[in-house]
């Protein structure tokens, strides 16, 4: 089954630009969709942006326009480059990924990383 791990939260000034990561590690698996995922405390989880193994790719309407997921499929790997980041964004950033292991399909999501915005 597939291992998932985070990179790239920080602190950032509002205007500013963060990149995050995320492998899913191991073997005997294929993909279907990467995502990533956020959540304030006392509030919901929601989702930020998803992208398909065909590489399309889903926003939510906070996010669009600022933005962008891609995957390296051969790394098993998802990106998320973050512009014009703004007070709102801060939040855990929780990496998800959906696919087909030798046990079925799978449902994982990495420990999350912090993504705050202030100045």
């Amino acid at each position: 089954q597939a291992q998932i791990q985070e990179s790239g939260g920080g602190l950032v000034q509002p205007g500013g630009s963060l990149r995050l990561s995320c492998v899913a590690s191991g073997s005997g698996f294929s993909i279907y969709v990467m995502g990533w995922y956020r959540q304030v405390p006392g509030k919901q989880r929601e989702l930020v942006a998803t992208i398909r193994s065909d590489s399309s790719a889903d926003y939510a309407d906070s996010v669009k326009g600022r933005f962008t997921i891609s995957r390296d499929s051969a790394k098993n790997t998802v990106y998320l480059q973050m512009n014009s980041l703004k007070p709102e964004d801060t939040a855990v950033y929780y990496c998800n990924v959906r696919g087909l292991g030798i046990l079925g399909d799978f449902d994982h999501t990495g420990q999350g990383t912090q993504v705050t915005v202030s100045s």
